[in-house]
């Protein structure tokens, strides 16, 4: 989804109230995450699309400390630096630390545990899933987004947010930054958007 087909979703869902909680959540994001955001997922699927997002706008928007790492479950040997970083790196965690858990699914109760341990020793935990209400109560902020009650996919909602972490209180980008993208291409590729399944 590029820049154009976000503004487009956004147009689409300002009546619903959407596009200002996807924008809240990021605010607190960026608000409370001063020293590099932890990203986790469940096993079966890790959010490596919300890691790029998120990695992207840190660098675009200036923002280091927002800078995401995907904790995963089982990195392969010989994985890239960027792609290695396992659950260990949880234990390691401190006080002052951001967890950004994102799970499509209820989170399995591995993750769960997870989460807990991380929470009882000072990290912020913020959760973006379907609908999930054990893992929304251990999380200190969290933006649900149910399947069969919202008007936008889980995919839309990440993009959402991942654009708006990078985003002035006015959804302006910072210093006049400039999103590129075609009136066409959002036209064409919305209802797409909408649904979740255009292509990046």
């Amino acid at each position: 989804m590029n820049a154009d087909q976000v503004a487009a979703l956004r147009a689409l869902l300002a009546p619903t109230g959407w596009v200002d909680r996807t924008a809240g959540f990021a605010r607190a994001l960026t608000a409370r995450t001063p020293n590099g955001l932890l990203v986790i997922g469940p096993q079966a699927a890790e959010p490596w699309h919300m890691t790029a997002h998120l990695a992207d706008e840190s660098r675009l928007a200036d923002l280091p400390g927002l800078a995401p790492t995907l904790v995963r479950w089982a990195p392969p040997p010989g994985a890239p630096p960027h792609l290695s970083v396992g659950v260990d790196r949880l234990r390691a965690a401190s006080r002052g630390e951001t967890l950004l858990v994102v799970s499509q699914a209820l989170a399995p109760a591995e993750l769960l545990e997870r989460v807990l341990d991380v929470r009882r020793i000072g990290v912020t935990v913020f959760a973006l899933d379907q609908d999930d209400p054990e893992l929304d109560g251990l999380a200190h902020e969290s933006l649900p987004v149910p399947a069969d009650a919202s008007p936008l996919s889980f995919d839309a909602a990440q993009h959402l947010v991942s654009t708006a972490v990078g985003e002035d209180q006015d959804g302006r980008p910072p210093g006049g930054r400039h999103r590129s993208g075609s009136m066409r291409t959002r036209l064409a590729r919305l209802l797409d958007a909408v649904s979740g399944s255009a292509p990046d």
